[in-house]
């Protein structure tokens, strides 16, 4: 029988749960492999990755390739590099009843009783909902360049209290320092793709560190790679009893750090309020999972007010029981009480402080891009106002974590969107599909393309399947390569069996997205290949708006 941890069970839990040829690129199959044990199911090469002087092809503006080195280093399993048989075997803490197969079955609602399978059967995992397990290895990202991405946004990700509670509290971690970690991880990655294709340069996974180096690199057919950072505590910018835990100074060093490093876009605020400002509420379990979180980082529970008829935050309307219980599995917080908050929608109090609008108008001054998703509407709102002051467009919402009304102020300053990448028409949380959201975002302001945003290794669900995907194999491909299904060792891949598993099968999903959508269907194709045109101009007029 099956072990599915259910929400109840969720609430009930320990701590720790808190938390092949070659294409149209001219890049060579890779040196090293005799028998190839992963088969992409590429039957024919699409085309490359620029026309006109334009891009042409798909981004992903929120992905997470470097997570393997993130939340302390060791509560994933796998890696996205080096030999399958190794990076993608079974690891013995996400068995039985290990912490890790623990925190997957309560954030990915997965069986404790799968079992630990990777290479070769892959029975068990990846899996769409396998969140603690390498989803992004290098074969299957060279799966999706291969069927029409062009630009990818790898965020360096970290977030202190969840890493500390995984561990049991054994680790002091530094996210900055995490940040430190995986762009040097990321650059192995580089490299080591470079070696299994014949040298150095000679691989499809480029990183760029200017929109100039992005069109360079899909002249050349290949992967551009842009880097940003989506964490709790950029620059040390904790708070504790309101607080702040870092400078100015602080603030001014960070930013220089990350131009230096190549890294373009930020998130000022993430899971927590922090230094800068508020945070946009998780809702349901997951929000009262967070807040907890929220209050180990900042002594503070979440404050809401009633957001009347404006923009507002998800919803915290929660079963106070349920949060009872959670709170007592925490030993830090027991005795704590409730928080109480107002019924209807609401907005967080907390809004953009001094310290933020440093980071703002720092990013400005630098030519970054800002990552509007994850602010509370109050900070998003005073955000917009600083950009639209200066007519600045570099600003995104990157996987549909803002207020429709923020995303569509986003879009009227040239900003760029993309939609979280739900199966068409429905998700396993009840959300909206990818494709009504896509319509939705389209009724309002448009630059004229759009992407999505996989959250891949980000503690979040790739597309499940659905009843009303019927993909045929052999398909088409968005930039008209012909692909059949992919194999990795002994395991054959259907998106109308397995949904999106691993970042192998987003042609797959891309394809269906194009089928479901009908007589859409050109409108969509037209709007997610200028995705990555979209992104790259964005970014190149706000660096001539700072002058660079």
């Amino acid at each position: 029988m099956a072990h599915r941890v259910t929400r109840r069970q969720f609430i009930s839990s320990s701590a720790a749960a808190l938390a092949l040829g070659v294409g149209a690129s001219g890049v060579a199959p890779r040196a090293s492999a005799a028998v190839d044990p992963v088969d992409l199911g590429v039957l024919r090469a699409g085309s490359g990755g620029a026309a006109g002087g334009r891009i042409v092809g798909l981004i992903d503006a929120h992905a997470h390739l470097a997570a393997s080195k993130a939340f302390g280093g060791t509560m994933r399993c796998g890696s996205p590099i080096g030999p399958i048989q190794e990076a993608l075997a079974g690891c013995e803490a996400h068995a039985g009843l290990g912490t890790g197969a623990l925190l997957e079955a309560i954030v990915g609602g997965g069986d404790l009783a799968a079992g630990r399978d990777g290479w070769p059967t892959f029975r068990t995992w990846p899996t769409y909902n396998s969140e603690l397990h390498e989803q992004a290895y290098y074969r299957f990202v060279e799966r999706a360049w291969r069927g029409g991405l062009r630009v990818i946004n790898a965020l360096l990700v970290s977030n202190r209290v969840i890493a500390e509670l995984y561990s049991g509290m054994s680790k002091r971690i530094d996210e900055m320092d995490e940040v430190r970690v995986q762009h040097r991880f990321v650059h192995r990655m580089q490299d080591y793709i470079d070696r299994e294709c014949g040298g150095p340069g000679k691989g499809w996974f480029r990183i760029a560190r200017t929109p100039a180096d992005v069109r360079t690199v899909a002249a050349d057919g290949k992967l551009a790679v842009v880097l940003g950072v989506e964490n709790s505590e950029l620059f040390g910018g904790r708070i504790v009893d309101g607080r702040p835990q870092c400078t100015a100074d602080d603030v001014d060093r960070g930013l220089d750090e990350m131009v230096s490093l190549g890294i373009n876009n930020l998130f000022p605020v993430h899971k927590f309020d922090n230094a800068f400002g508020g945070t946009r509420f998780d809702p349901g379990v997951t929000g009262i999972a967070i807040n907890i979180g929220n209050r180990l980082s900042t002594g503070r529970f979440w404050r809401a007010e009633p957001a009347g008829d404006g923009p507002a935050d998800h919803s915290v309307e929660f079963a106070a029981d349920d949060f009872a219980r959670l709170l007592r599995s925490v030993p830090a917080l027991r005795g704590v009480g409730v928080p109480v908050y107002p019924s209807g929608p609401v907005r967080n109090v907390r809004g953009l402080t001094d310290l933020g609008r440093r980071v703002v108008a720092g990013m400005m001054d630098r030519g970054m891009i800002v990552n509007i998703d994850h602010m509370g509407v109050t900070t998003a709102t005073s955000v917009l106002e600083m950009l639209e002051t200066r007519s600045y467009s570099g600003v995104m919402s990157a996987h549909s974590w803002a207020d429709r009304t923020i995303l569509h102020r986003t879009v009227a300053l040239s900003g760029f969107a993309a939609g979280y990448s739900h199966p068409a028409h429905h998700s396993d949380d009840g959300g909206i599909g990818f494709l009504d959201e896509w319509k939705a975002n389209r009724s309002g302001p448009r630059v004229g393309g759009y992407g999505y945003g996989s959250d891949v290794n980000g503690l979040a669900p790739l597309p499940e399947p659905t009843a009303e995907t019927t993909l045929r194999y052999p398909f088409t491909a968005i930039n008209g390569a012909r692909m059949t299904r992919m194999r990795a060792g002994t395991r054959v891949y259907d998106l109308n069996d397995d949904g999106v598993p691993h970042y192998g099968l987003y042609p797959d999903w891309c394809a269906d997205l194009l089928d479901q959508a009908g007589a859409e269907g050109p409108a969509l194709r037209g709007d997610l290949l200028s995705g990555a045109e979209a992104f790259t101009s964005m970014w190149e007029r706000a660096r001539a708006g700072s002058g660079l």
